[in-house]
């Protein structure tokens, strides 16, 4: 009987420096799914605007969105935990149970640190 060569283990990619342009490539880089919505969202938020006080609620949202998409793994995990809440379960303790978890992990992705 042949061996079977290991799956390569999948590499999550670090964060990048926390500003919109370095957020910007590591999104085209590894998560191009999301660039056209975070391009979208940077040019009615930001981009015509003459304030910069949107940038760090941008920021916020985009980082977490992006912590979670470069980790298919986490991505799904947290998506099941949503769907579930949404269309499985019968019992709101349960599903709100299943979102807090979420939240939570959506909370902890936010708190990343470039390089983590």
């Amino acid at each position: 009987m042949a061996a079977h060569a290991a799956e390569p283990e999948s590499v999550v990619p670090p964060m990048p420096e926390r500003t919109p342009k370095a957020l910007r490539e590591a999104i085209a880089a590894d998560t191009p799914q999301l660039l056209a919505d975070f391009d979208a969202h940077w040019k009615w938020a930001i981009a015509d605007a003459y304030d910069i006080g949107p940038v760090p609620a941008f920021m916020a949202l985009w980082w977490g969105e992006y912590a979670l998409a470069r980790d298919p793994e986490l991505d799904k995990h947290v998506r099941d935990l949503e769907h579930r809440a949404a269309y499985e379960c019968t019992d709101i303790a349960e599903a709100k149970a299943l979102l807090e978890e979420a939240a939570k992990i959506h909370y902890r992705v936010r708190e990343l640190e470039p390089g983590e």
